[in-house]
């Protein structure tokens, strides 16, 4: 069964307090996902550890529930 925007979203933000999430549903199948995620907790980060941040906020649901997705992560200003 995919993994549902909101479910997505409120994983990020569980993980990430204070995060924005921006999610697009590439394919229309609850499936192929791309998030833009805004946290202060990317401070200080590369973008591999940032990313690292959101993966493991989605635990292990990526190539299972989630079969795709795309990240883009910012650090708010």
């Amino acid at each position: 069964m995919p993994m549902p925007g909101p479910a997505i979203e409120a994983a990020i933000v569980a993980a990430l307090p204070g995060a924005s999430v921006e999610l697009t549903d590439l394919a229309g199948d609850d499936d192929h996902w791309a998030v833009k995620v805004i946290a202060p907790q990317f401070a200080g980060k590369n973008r591999v550890q940032q990313h690292k941040l959101v993966y493991e906020a989605l635990g292990g649901r990526m190539g299972g529930e989630l079969h795709a997705l795309q990240v883009t992560t910012v650090v708010p200003t």
